[in-house]
């Protein structure tokens, strides 16, 4: 008896243990405490950090986003203050030039549209700057804080109105975008001028001296124009005439002024066919325009530019992707080569402020999500300066590391492994690989745990997690991003496989439980790997992915992107290549288990691709196959409670068919008792 009595304590030890070690690892559920900081801003005197937390939404409260809480942070004695703290979100940190106030775009109470705002540096409400009929989408004020400039549309023309108030609501697809058009308004009273019309402004700034405004402008507001057709131009901000600066050679993203007004610095493609708007360019402004001919600075440069400032009026600062890393570089005008501030594998970050030798961002490491930071240039001091989870100390996070490893033809790639919680060596795992969209991005070493990246959720439950940056990735060079031009899925997703063997070959990985996820590019890769390699693969989650090349490429809103930079020819001009590349084409072989997920209004990926590759795997596959929607997503899930549908759903799709012993031709329940207590539970 004493012995049964001993075996009983035991278990329940045992037992006891488990609900603790489920307390200090992350869960699909606990993810959803993590606050991020998103943006930051310095003080025109150097001496307040003003920064936005995203809050997750309590599921107490009405479904929908997070929030966004600002945040100020006193350089001199190191403390945070919040600012607004309330359910309403905000975006676009600026300051006034004389640093006691912070100027944000928000939608707040009963006005329906996105405006910009100002509150105090020390707290109190926040009072409206702008009161335009429609949304402000941009703004910025001048360097001497007597005016504002922003971005809005018209809206509806009063013919429209009147159909729709007399019920006509027919849409007129792709002919019923509005223009964005550049205002200027008096800070302090005057209405709004239009300066700009029959064109869209999708990014602006003030000259220094407040006398020009720079502008990406394409024709029309449509995606694919914000994608392949902006070109920059200098407009008059009192006269509202327009002067075309460069013939960029390609895609358009980042641009800054120098100090002295005669520069403009920007990170664009080196061509049309550049899937990555990753290399650095500089033009004197002074000079007669148009620049037909730029001086590529990135040229040769092993990696992607993705931000850029000036640090004086001859040396510009840029943050960019090195293969899993960011550094911070700085580069001469008149200089050959570029040199390192930050070097690699100290944070992940992306834009940045600098002043007064300080560089100021938002960044992450493999240890927490993103905080503010600063960079100390003349002592090299990198340091953390917030901390919003606070109750990560208490929870054990797997080691992580960068590998690299020889694809096929010898080429090298490049990514992030994290290993499982409780590791030991010579046992092999289950292995989960997330295969990141675009295919023009890449995973860097940082935080990558989210409502859609299993990362540290599945290290706790003892699986290998893999992040390959494979060819066409960012952050290797203009050749390398190109490598998967015309040829989509061959070498690109041969990468991917031989890192898997890679992985096997080190005696880390169980070979016959292999699981692949992602989104969009990643959900198109994880169907490929269900279809066309089904036996490399047991389990399968495609989440706004591609299945059928021919039918995407004529519903998605960026067909002339997606030929420039992916295809480079047009779908009649080879239709077997176009039909070869797709999932569908394959799916009567597959033995994969697979979960589909979308967004029922996805602009990008049209949710018939779901479809398609449900019908087909459930008409001709051999295995289990699911589709869920989410009602009212597009590309991704913003929505509280569909993150965390899609959290909980995709790691129970994968222990279902890489840890346990389920019959194999079943799948898990189809409705989940999600494990929320009463502070948690929806409306």
């Amino acid at each position: 008896m004493n012995t049964i009595k001993k075996i009983y304590v035991f278990i329940f030890l045992i037992i006891i243990a488990n609900l603790y070690a489920e307390q200090d690892v992350l869960t699909s559920y606990n993810i959803f405490n993590l606050n991020t900081v998103v943006e930051t801003s310095i003080s025109p005197d150097g001496k307040k950090i003003a920064y936005t937390v995203i809050v997750p939404r309590p599921f107490v409260h009405k479904p929908g986003n997070d929030y966004r809480h600002l945040y100020v942070y006193n350089i001199d004695d190191g403390s945070s203050e919040a600012i607004l703290a309330d359910e309403f979100t905000l975006y676009s940190l600026q300051w006034t030039p004389d640093s006691k106030n912070i100027l944000f775009r928000s939608i707040r109470g009963e006005v329906k549209t996105s405006q910009v705002y100002m509150v105090a540096a020390g707290g109190g409400s926040p009072e409206p700057v702008t009161s335009f009929k429609n949304s402000v989408t941009q703004f910025e004020i001048s360097s001497d804080g007597k005016k504002l400039a922003f971005v809005s549309d018209e809206g509806q023309p009063p013919l429209k109105k009147n159909l729709l108030e007399d019920g006509f609501d027919a849409e007129i697809f792709e002919e019923e975008y509005f223009d964005k058009n550049l205002y200027i308004q008096d800070f302090d009273s005057g209405e709004p001028k239009q300066l700009t019309s029959g064109v869209t402004i999708f990014d602006f700034q003030w000259s220094p001296d407040g006398k020009k405004i720079l502008a990406q402008i394409a024709d029309r507001n449509l995606v694919d124009d914000s994608y392949m057709f902006k070109s920059i131009y200098l407009v008059d901000p009192e006269k509202g005439t327009k002067e075309k600066v460069v013939d960029n050679p390609g895609k358009l993203t980042k641009m800054a002024w120098s100090p002295d007004n005669k520069h403009i610095a920007f990170v664009a493609g080196v061509d049309v066919h550049d899937p990555v708007s990753g290399s650095l360019f500089i033009a004197d402004v002074t000079k007669p325009k148009p620049f037909t001919e730029l001086r590529n600075y990135s040229e040769g440069f092993i990696g992607s530019v993705d931000a850029v400032r000036w640090k004086d009026n001859n040396t510009v600062l840029i943050s960019s992707e090195e293969g899993v890393n960011k550094t911070l570089r700085e580069q001469k005008i008149d200089g050959k080569e570029s040199k390192i501030i930050i070097d690699g594998g100290k944070v992940v970050f992306g834009n940045f402020e600098y002043k007064d030798g300080k560089a100021f961002f938002a960044g992450n490491t493999p240890d927490h999500p993103t905080e503010v930071f600063v960079y100390n240039n003349s002592n090299k001091e990198l340091k953390k300066l917030t901390d919003n989870n606070s109750w990560l100390s208490g929870i054990k996070l797997a080691k992580q590391e960068k590998i690299s490893y020889k694809a096929r033809d010898g080429l090298e790639i490049e990514g992030v492994l994290i290993y499982p919680l409780n590791f030991t060596e010579g046992k092999t795992y289950p292995l989960i690989v997330y295969v990141h969209g675009g295919p023009e991005a890449c995973e860097k070493n940082g935080w990558q745990t989210s409502y859609g990246k299993w990362g540290q959720i599945a290290a706790a439950k003892d699986y290998f997690v893999f992040y390959p940056n494979y060819r066409s990735s960012s952050g290797r060079g203009v050749e390398f991003s190109k490598l998967g031009f015309g040829d989509l899925a061959a070498g690109e997703f041969d990468d991917i496989l031989d890192g898997i063997d890679y992985l096997i070959d080190k005696g880390y990985v169980d070979k016959s439980k292999v699981g692949i996820g992602g989104g969009s590019y990643g959900g198109y890769f994880a169907a490929w790997g269900a279809t066309k390699h089904t036996e490399r693969f047991a389990a399968s989650v495609s989440f706004v992915g591609v299945s059928n090349m021919i039918s995407k490429r004529n519903t998605t809103d960026i067909p002339i992107e997606d030929y420039y930079v992916h295809w480079g020819i047009w779908t009649h001009e080879n239709y077997e290549l176009i039909y070869d590349r797709s999932p569908v084409k394959y799916a009567h072989q597959s033995k994969t288990p697979t979960l589909i997920l979308h967004g029922k209004n996805d602009p990008r990926v049209h949710p018939a691709q779901s479809l398609e590759l449900y019908r087909t795997l459930k008409l001709h596959g051999s295995a289990p196959v699911r589709l869920v929607w989410y009602p009212g997503q597009g590309h991704g899930n913003s929505k509280n409670t569909s993150r965390l549908d899609y959290a909980v759903r995709t790691m129970e799709w994968f222990d279902y068919y890489l840890t346990s012993n389920n019959p194999k031709d079943k799948m898990p329940d189809k409705y989940i008792e999600f494990e929320l207590d009463d502070e948690s539970e929806t409306d």
